[in-house]
C-alpha cells in the first residue's frame, strides 16, 4: 500500500473514532479520493506573525503529503490570485480566498445534508474540488452540480476531478444564481458563506428539499442553518450544533471602505460587557442586530463601524467601573446591539441551535426560540 493510501485509511480511521463519520458508504469514499490531487501545493500560516504570514507548501517539500492529510484548512489561494506556486521565495502575506476545508466539518456537513444516491445534488463552492470528489464518490456523478465562481480555481478543479476519476456537472459562475434552469434539486450544500438565503436557490430546490449553508456577515460571526423549504421562494429551519466558519462569497462580502478614524460622539454607560461579543454565539447576535457593520474590537474595547452610514460605536472600561460607549451616525449601533445581548441573555445565553429562521417573499427573519420569539431580519 503506498503512503498515500495509508494515510488516506488513517484520516478516515480518525474520523470514525472521534465520531465524524457515521455513514459506511462516507467512510469508504474518504479512503478513495486522494486529496493530493485537489491540494498539490497549499498555504501554511507561519506562526507568531501578524499580519499573519503565509508560506507556500509544494509537492515533494518536507511534511507536504502529512500535511495533506492532516484534519485542517488547506488555503490554496490568497487575495483572489495568488497561489502557491505563484510564489518564487519566502514568504506572503494576503487574505485567503479559496481554500480545502478541513475534512471532518465537509463530512459532518455531507451527512447532515442527508442526500442520498438518486438525489439530485447543487454544490455552491467547488473550490479545490476535494468536497465534490467526496460526493461524487458518495451519490455518484450523475446527480451532482458543483458551481464556482473564481475561473482559475474552477478550471483547477476541473482537471483534479477528472485525474481522480469523476465527472461531476461543473458550472463556472455566480454560485449565488445557482443553476438557472437546472432545477428542481433535492439537496443544495453550499461551502460559502452568505449574510442571506439568495432567491434562486429558493426557488431550485423543490419543496421538502433541504439547503444547508453557513449565514455569515461583515462582522464575520458565522451559523450553520439547515432549511426545509417549504414552497418557491420559502423555507424555514434550525441552526445547528457546533462552530462552522467558511469564507463569505465575494458578492456578499463587504465593500471596499476608508481607513478607519474614531471620532467624538455621544457618551453613556454601557449596559452590557462588551467582552461578551468575543462570545461565539453573543457575536453572531451583536451581528444579526448591526448586519451591516464591521466589529474591529475586543475584550472591553469593540468598535463597530457601520459600513452603510458610517455610524460609529466605540467602547472602553470605565476607571470607576462598568464600561463606557461613545456612538456616533444616524444608527445607534450599540443601542441595537445591547437590546438583542439582553434578549439572548434573558433566554438564558443559548448557543446558534437555539434559533431557527423563517424565510417569505416578503423577508429572512432569525429567531430566538420560538417563531414568535424576538427576531431579527437578514439584510436582503
Amino acid at each position: 500500500m503506498n503512503t498515500s493510501a495509508r494515510l488516506r485509511d488513517a484520516l478516515a480511521d480518525r474520523l470514525t473514532e472521534d465520531g465524524t463519520l457515521t455513514d459506511s458508504a462516507w467512510h469508504r469514499a474518504v479512503r478513495a479520493v486522494p486529496r493530493e490531487l485537489f491540494t498539490g501545493a497549499y498555504f501554511r500560516p507561519v506562526a507568531d506573525t501578524v499580519p499573519t504570514a503565509y508560506q507556500p507548501v509544494r509537492e515533494g517539500d518536507p511534511g507536504w503529503l502529512e500535511g495533506v492529510y492532516a484534519d485542517e484548512t488547506l488555503i490554496t489561494q490568497l487575495d483572489g490570485r495568488l497561489r502557491p506556486g505563484d510564489v518564487v521565495d519566502g514568504v506572503v502575506t494576503g487574505s485567503p480566498s479559496s481554500s480545502s476545508t478541513l475534512p471532518s466539518l465537509v463530512l459532518r456537513m455531507w451527512q447532515r445534508l442527508d442526500a442520498e444516491a438518486g438525489h439530485r445534488v447543487l454544490e455552491i463552492g467547488t473550490g479545490t474540488g476535494y468536497s465534490t470528489a467526496l460526493g461524487a464518490h458518495r451519490l455518484g456523478d450523475t446527480g451532482l452540480t458543483s458551481v464556482e465562481y473564481d475561473p482559475v480555481v474552477g478550471e483547477a478543479a476541473a482537471t483534479a476531478l477528472k485525474a481522480a476519476g469523476f465527472a461531476p456537472r461543473l458550472i463556472i459562475g455566480d454560485g449565488l444564481r445557482g443553476d438557472p434552469g437546472g432545477g428542481p434539486y433535492d439537496r443544495l450544500i453550499a461551502t460559502c458563506s452568505v449574510r442571506y438565503i439568495p432567491l434562486p436557490w429558493l426557488h431550485q430546490v423543490r419543496p421538502g428539499g433541504r439547503i444547508l449553508v453557513t449565514l455569515s456577515g461583515w462582522s464575520y460571526a458565522n451559523a450553520l442553518a439547515l432549511l426545509e423549504v417549504t414552497g418557491p421562494g420559502e423555507a424555514t429551519g434550525r441552526f445547528l450544533p457546533g462552530y462552522t466558519s467558511f469564507m463569505i462569497a465575494r458578492p456578499h462580502d463587504r465593500p471596499p471602505r476608508p481607513t478607519l478614524t474614531l471620532l467624538p460622539g455621544d457618551e453613556r454607560p454601557s449596559e452590557i460587557d462588551p467582552a461578551k461579543l468575543d462570545d461565539w454565539t453573543c457575536g453572531w447576535v451583536a451581528q444579526l442586530a448591526a448586519p451591516s457593520a464591521e466589529r474591529l474590537g475586543a475584550g472591553e474595547s469593540q468598535i463597530l463601524w457601520d459600513v452603510a452610514t458610517g455610524s460609529q460605536a466605540r467602547t472602553a472600561p470605565d476607571p470607576h467601573g462598568g464600561w463606557t460607549v461613545v456612538q456616533r451616525g444616524p444608527v445607534r449601533l450599540w443601542d441595537r446591539v445591547e437590546r438583542a445581548v439582553r434578549h439572548w441573555q434573558a433566554a438564558g445565553e443559548p448557543h446558534q441551535e437555539g434559533f431557527g429562521i423563517t424565510i417569505s417573499a416578503a423577508r429572512q427573519r432569525v429567531w430566538l426560540g420560538t417563531k414568535d420569539g424576538p427576531g431579527w431580519d437578514l439584510p436582503v
